[in-house]
């Protein structure tokens, strides 16, 4: 019931689809000929039929007047689709010449489409490769074979870029899926998706519920993203949705990445997935040469952000007249607020995270609860005045710096907290055009964006991310600061990325800078594989939360002496989760870990049977 109603927030889907009533010019003429009737008239003249209301707005006339010509006979009623239709994909070869490498991918892709079963291609190609044309040509086969195609994004604020893009390649608009939708246009793409009217969806995860009338082939672009994972409610990824998909359905299933998740390329080892690469940048683009900057010799002043060589490079990018970015994977504007007087972290009261200052809105936030309230005048522990004090920067801390330090540089900021729906689309616009010569960022630039004339990427802390205890930490920092020092140098100039580190010795760090991904990868695997970590061995977490933390504690630890014994299987915990409370819930976590041959989720339903949650107690499992 969970996994439909994901895909059923479009309201009114089963009843009949209501159809609207228009009126069009009858050729009669009434016998009481006023002058607002003739405006009616003459504008329904040479026009479609039209609802009331809008034949009244153009003749000028109240809609009264529209209802009294019908009644009259001189305009008649039409019944017209509920919806507008989806306009068919125009299917002859694309008008962008393909590399020779490219040619070779794009049939590598096309075959698997034509052998109309099972399978799965990781779409290995570096920043800047042309990947999305490549798949275009995959996508064309399968519309030729009448199915549909679902390309699936990780970021919402894609979707209107892609969409674009998908237009211009087959000349229709694809049907859009997202939560940011409206409800009537939800159920406009439900029903043309069962219909098997609409042939090219592009959308978010949930897109892969919808009611599919023949689903042919579906595309995960950015497969490594962390995004397609879902932790609230119904716990799933979606790359793997997609290949249990595709499996079920017997058809192609295409994973597209520059940096992929290593779960893939270990199928790819195991001979499970097909490996296409394209391994230099279309055209006559380079990747970018990759320096890091040594934070513990060359130091920004205090209360600074930006080191001497990082400001000195973007000063130089602007005078040339292109365009610099800087990344910094923090929102708002600081971190942590802090008293000077008595040492008190302003904190949520839901939650055990500090409140985020944004300045720009003029509060503090939670970035877990979305719990806002004002900047306090005083410390709340002390009642000290002007004792508080931002520590640490955020991206809008960075853009202060930046707007000090370039003063005639044409700012834009890119932030879910600050770039919204049309705004963020404009402010894409404003870059793609030269409105903006200095981008500043947190993930969401990242996410496969293509400013032609950006030669300079700047990573402010790369840091931040490698100071998790989460297993995956490394492979996602790669991940991420490859894909930001990507943005740089895929028009015809050369580009260059700078990272500011204190820990530039780190293997990640160096094998980053030397563009050594086969040894990076090679070690991480090393590492997986010697602690037994996925993908090469299994974990699961199990986390338990209520209202109560004595009463949460105690469950969790009963649930953990009802764990069966099993070979290869082992459980530990439990202890309160990384963050041990959320929206005024305590929460416990139970990491259960196998080797590969077992099997982990009958291990866990045997278990969990006999586990009854009561009160405020809640338990989830997530693998």
């Amino acid at each position: 019931g969970m996994v439909l109603r994901s895909a059923m927030r479009a309201r009114g889907v089963f009843a009949p689809p209501k159809h609207k009533t228009a009126y069009r010019a009858s050729g009669k003429v009434p016998e009481r000929l006023t002058p607002q009737r003739a405006r009616v008239l003459e504008t329904a003249r040479d026009l479609p039929a039209m609802p009331a209301r809008e034949l009244a707005e153009l003749a000028g006339v109240g809609a009264s007047v529209i209802k009294g010509l019908a009644a009259m006979g001189a305009l008649e009623e039409v019944a017209l689709p509920p919806f507008a239709s989806f306009a068919k994909p125009d299917l002859a070869p694309g008008r962008v010449r393909l590399s020779s490498s490219q040619g070779r991918a794009a049939q590598a892709l096309r075959q698997a489409v034509a052998a109309r079963k099972f399978s799965v291609t990781l779409l290995d190609g570096v920043t800047g490769a042309g990947k999305t044309e490549v798949y275009f040509e995959a996508i064309a086969s399968a519309l030729a074979a009448g199915c549909q195609v679902f390309l699936m994004l990780p970021e919402i604020a894609l979707t209107s870029t892609f969409i674009a893009r998908v237009e211009e390649r087959f000349g229709a608009a694809p049907g859009e899926w997202h939560s940011q939708m409206r409800p009537r246009q939800r159920e406009r793409v439900w029903r043309a998706v069962a219909a098997g009217e609409v042939r090219i969806v592009v959308g978010a995860r949930s897109g892969l519920f919808l009611p599919w009338r023949k689903p042919g082939l579906i595309i995960v672009d950015e497969e490594h993203d962390a995004a397609y994972k879902q932790s609230d409610g119904v716990a799933y990824h979606a790359r793997d949705m997609a290949v249990v998909y595709g499996s079920l359905g017997r058809f192609p299933v295409i994973l597209s990445s520059a940096t992929p998740s290593l779960e893939s390329l270990v199928n790819v080892d195991r001979k499970r997935y097909a490996h296409v690469t394209l391994k230099d940048r279309h055209g006559r683009a380079e990747l970018p040469e990759i320096m890091l900057i040594d934070l513990r010799r060359q130091s920004p002043g205090g209360g600074e952000w930006l080191s001497a060589a990082l400001e000195q490079a973007v000063a130089e990018t602007l005078k040339s007249g292109d365009q610099a970015l800087l990344f910094l994977n923090r929102r708002g504007y600081a971190p942590l607020t802090l008293c000077r007087t008595c040492g008190e972290r302003l904190h949520c009261p839901q939650c055990s995270s500090w409140l985020v200052e944004h300045r720009f809105r003029h509060v503090l936030m939670c970035h877990h609860c979305g719990h806002t309230e004002p900047v306090p005048k005083t410390c709340p522990a002390c009642q000290a005045e002007g004792s508080l004090v931002p520590c640490g920067p955020g991206i809008e801390r960075l853009a202060e710096e930046a707007g000090l330090k370039f003063p005639d540089a044409k700012i834009a900021i890119l932030s879910s907290d600050i770039s919204r729906g049309g705004g963020l689309m404009e402010t894409l616009r404003g870059i793609a055009n030269g409105r903006y010569n200095l981008i500043i960022g947190t993930q969401l630039v990242a996410k496969g964006h293509h400013f032609p004339n950006l030669t300079l990427a700047g990573v402010v802390d790369a840091d931040l991310a490698l100071e998790t205890s989460d297993p995956r930490a490394g492979e996602r920092t790669w991940q991420l600061l490859a894909q930001v020092a990507g943005r740089a140098g895929r028009g015809g100039k050369p580009g260059r990325a700078l990272i500011q580190t204190y820990m530039p010795d780190h293997p990640l760090l160096q094998a980053l800078a030397k563009g050594d991904r086969d040894g990076f990868l090679a070690h991480e695997k090393h590492i997986r594989k010697s602690a037994g970590l996925p993908p090469y061995g299994q974990l699961a977490g199990i986390i338990i939360s209520g209202t109560d933390q004595m009463e949460t504690e105690r469950f969790a630890q009963n649930t953990a002496r009802l764990a069966p014994a099993a070979s290869g299987i082992s459980v530990l915990g439990p202890a309160p989760a990384p963050l041990s409370q959320i929206r005024g819930r305590y929460r416990y976590r139970l990491l259960v870990k196998s080797d590969r041959q077992s099997d982990i989720q009958s291990y866990l339903r045997t278990w969990l049977a006999g586990v009854r949650p009561r009160g405020s107690i809640r338990l989830s499992v997530d693998i």
